[in-house]
């Protein structure tokens, strides 16, 4: 697994200063009239040839004397989606291109995502010529490369397989992250978690020895500054441990980490961009598999928080985990907690796989986090943390129950759990997100995907940035 450093795909944005490029025009349905009018009886004869009419994710390729431009569909050409132009990066010839008349604005971003492959596995990848873009807003670039940069670590750590990304290298991850950027890294791993982490060791003891579950932390930045904790769920397999899911069910396991792949990711891009936080990331990693070992429906598992939890299904495992580690979150009183998790297929039946769901405490942290998702084409959209829900929690026998039995309201029953386990009066927001694309998108390739991320990332960057 290598890192994506900034400079790893540096090269497909470069600062304009007039040198040799491919013009891309840009055309909606509107403008569409007036571009064929500057065109000579040729070129306009050739892009009635390849039937282009103006719509979204169209282009034709126009001969032009002794070369050739492109021109593009697009929604709006004066509002530019991220993904507007992803499609041309992944499907024109290796080069350089810019865009005539007008910078490329936020389709900088589809530009990198859209030239991602996961190959690592594949004995004919190849290696493709970069197709180049250039801006003349160099401020820009940093930015936009360490934004896509995360995505394509996101995409990475969810698209490899368990037996490749379990506990220890999610662990190996956050180190390597933290060489880089000179952070302390402080793991618990193994047996010795039964006592300060006793729902993490719970659901992970029954994996094999190299698979062993841990506690990952990570500090970064000015204790001065203001702290803020960012936790992932980092269930590396899920089997469903002993209430075992179907294989149906079981096939895309791998991504149930994608919480942790969010965190990490997040990390990364608040160091590259040094934002003036004291950072804490918290990964509890686990395989929920299946032994003599295992945690058993029926267990009443101690927490961190010293609350009991009556375990009624035990592959209702991420949650778990999750509460020791906003436990630890909450310990040292940040200002805000942000967490991630692939956590509930309940959120899936309500809003599908583009949408994360979000919870939070604070109706200002809910839309911060709306109107930054908005603004950066990753949606979220916000479900309730409705108080009349917590009875569902209630156990005969513990404090809570992890698994409640009536089925209704599962994504937010399941964010009212988490919320037994953060520090009260705390800033906390939850995404309940699908971390993985099922069909392929411009820009977005099927498999493994950033989903709520730069929404995140939008709204640390309004508060601190």
């Amino acid at each position: 697994m290598h890192w994506h450093n900034m400079t790893d795909k540096h090269a497909l944005i470069q600062p304009d200063r007039g040198q040799p490029a491919t013009a891309l025009h840009l055309v909606d349905k509107a403008t569409l009239p007036d571009f064929l009018k500057s065109l000579n009886p040729g070129q306009r004869a050739a892009l009635m040839a390849q039937k282009f009419e103006g719509g979204g994710y169209e282009h034709a390729i126009i001969p032009d004397g002794d070369g050739w431009f492109a021109v593009a569909g697009v929604a709006n050409v004066n509002d530019l989606s991220s993904w507007c132009m992803a499609k041309l990066a992944d499907v024109l010839p290796g080069g350089t291109y810019r865009r005539a008349g007008a910078e490329p604005g936020k389709a900088l971003h589809g530009w990198v995502t859209g030239q991602y492959r996961f190959d690592r596995y594949r004995k004919d990848a190849k290696d493709t010529e970069p197709r180049i873009l250039l801006t003349k807003d160099v401020a820009r670039i940093e930015p936009v490369l360490a934004e896509a940069a995360a995505v394509l670590v996101v995409r990475d750590l969810v698209n490899t397989p368990a037996e490749d990304m379990g506990p220890l290298q999610l662990e190996s991850e956050v180190r390597a992250l933290a060489k880089r950027h000179h952070a302390e890294v402080h793991v618990v791993a193994g047996d010795s978690l039964e006592h300060d982490y006793p729902m993490v060791h719970a659901v992970g003891r029954a994996a094999a020895r190299s698979h062993a579950p841990r506690m990952i932390e990570m500090e970064w930045g000015d204790p001065k500054h203001p702290r803020v904790a960012i936790v992932g769920k980092g269930v590396c397999f899920d089997s469903g441990g002993l209430d075992i899911k179907p294989s149906s069910g079981m096939a895309l396991m791998k991504k149930d980490m994608g919480g942790a792949a969010h965190a990490i990711a997040l990390a990364g891009l608040i160091m590259a961009l040094g934002l003036k936080i004291r950072l804490h990331l918290l990964v509890p990693a686990v395989e929920n598999a299946i032994s003599g070992n295992a945690f058993r429906p029926g267990d009443i598992l101690r927490s961190r928080a010293g609350l009991s939890v009556e375990i009624t299904n035990t592959d209702a495992e991420g949650r778990l985990v999750l509460g020791d580690a906003l436990t630890r979150a909450s310990e040292l009183k940040p200002e805000l907690i942000i967490d991630f998790a692939t956590l509930t297929g309940a959120a899936r039946v309500a809003l599908g796989p583009d949408l994360p769901a979000l919870f939070a405490r604070r109706s200002e942290t809910a839309q911060g986090l709306i109107t930054a998702g908005l603004e950066r084409d990753d949606p979220c959209w916000q479900l309730p943390l409705h108080e009349g829900y917590r009875e569902y929690l209630k156990s005969d026998v513990a404090d809570l129950l992890n698994a409640p039995a009536s089925g209704f309201a599962g994504a937010s029953t399941a964010a009212l759990f988490l919320d037994q386990f953060v520090g009260e009066g705390l800033d906390w927001a939850h995404f309940d997100t699908f971390a993985w694309r099922p069909a392929a998108k411009p820009g977005r390739p099927k498999g493994g995907d950033a989903l709520g991320l730069r929404a995140a990332w939008g709204l640390l960057k309004a508060r601190y940035g």
